[in-house]
């Protein structure tokens, strides 16, 4: 067997399709770019004072646990310190729990139209994952716990789900996880738990708590910190510790530790953020549902609309991009491609999106 002329990747890397980030305006435009499901308000005014003054301190290597965010962290959500890791985004942390559980033969499970970077780091540990059919784009638990077989090491769960803003409420994700065997790890995405206002839904923190089998993984990224790339996850002693065994000693930037202390303690910017969210998500799933569109209920900051052809969708995207107004198109990356995913913006970004889509001639 000849040998290879130049490095080779792992088997299956080069079959995992990359992420794609939702698109913004061409250089220089003015587009008003809703595809990423940023912060419409921008960073806490106190994260972005810490950010300032961390900045001075550049020559310096942050501390390695995090332990300013840590702390702010567990003293907010009433969780211990030593129980939390912090992360270059949740995405980091997300690729970690793949790593560290994952490997070649095993599975793990996911809904249909979960997480896109759940399929690409499943398969760069070297496992294979599992789609399980919706429930009217809502993850179904009976489906999941079905799908369930000998090689199950991981259950991830977006909960609200990304892209379609759905979410299962707290006695299902418990009926989920009573339902699973103790050595899989079920993994609760809260990415979006800020902008949740359903009175059933819990972030996870209370299984976390009480089972050796659960942790839960949040951002900032969705509060206005998206370019500071800082994610968090609650977990238990013997999670925490195989993590920290594997991390970058150094993963979260000195600046970003800071920012992220100084806004997980600004609870009044974060509730301003919920509460303007709530409002225009409402207003915009009200003004859309109509003119041949649907409007999946969401509770997070961004609406999925559905289209009666991918043509239509698409037609819609284009008329958005030319009125200034980007959106997110989720048929390459979800394969939903009669729909698009519409972040909660500003005020005028809202009503412009409306009047655009309103004024559409949707049955040509």
């Amino acid at each position: 067997m000849t040998a290879p002329n130049r490095p080779q990747p792992q088997p299956g890397i080069l079959d995992i399709a990359p992420y794609l980030p939702g698109k913004s305006g061409k250089p220089g435009s003015k587009a008003i770019k809703l595809s990423a499901n940023e912060s419409p308000l921008g960073a806490s005014p106190k994260a972005l004072a810490a950010m300032v003054e961390a900045a001075s301190h550049l020559e310096i290597y942050p501390e390695g646990s995090s332990r300013v965010l840590r702390e702010a962290l567990g003293e907010v959500h009433g969780v211990d310190p030593a129980r939390i890791v912090c992360g270059n985004g949740s995405d980091d942390l997300l690729h970690l729990l793949a790593q560290t559980y994952l490997g070649e033969g095993d599975e793990a499970v996911m809904n249909r139209y979960g997480f896109s970077v759940y399929p690409i780091i499943t398969k760069a540990a070297g496992a294979s994952i599992v789609m399980v059919d919706e429930d009217d784009y809502r993850a179904d638990v009976d489906a999941l716990l079905g799908a369930v077989t000998p090689r199950t090491k991981v259950v991830w769960l977006a909960n609200p789900n990304n892209p379609t803003g759905t979410y299962l409420t707290s006695a299902e994700v418990a009926r989920l996880h009573a339902g699973l065997r103790p050595d899989i790890l079920l993994v609760i995405d809260s990415a979006y738990a800020e902008y949740v206002t359903a009175a059933d839904y819990s972030v996870g923190l209370d299984l976390v708590g009480a089972h050796d089998n659960v942790v839960m993984v949040r951002t900032f990224s969705k509060m206005g910190l998206a370019a500071a790339r800082i994610g968090w996850m609650v977990g238990p002693d013997h999670v925490v510790d195989a993590i920290n065994r594997i991390r970058g000693p150094f993963n979260v930037n000195l600046p970003a530790q800071m920012a992220g202390a100084a806004a997980a303690r600004d609870v009044a910017f974060t509730a301003e953020l919920r509460r303007h969210n709530a409002h225009w998500r409402e207003w915009l799933t009200t003004a859309l549902s109509g003119n041949r569109m649907r409007v999946i209920p969401s509770q997070a900051n961004f609406v999925m609309v559905l289209f009666d052809s991918p043509e239509t969708a698409a037609r819609a995207f284009e008329t958005l991009a030319d009125a200034g107004y980007i959106v997110r198109e989720i048929g390459p990356s979800y394969g939903i491609p009669q729909a698009l995913r519409i972040s909660i913006g500003s005020e005028a970004a809202m009503r412009a999106v409306a009047d655009v889509l309103g004024s559409m001639d949707l049955g040509k």
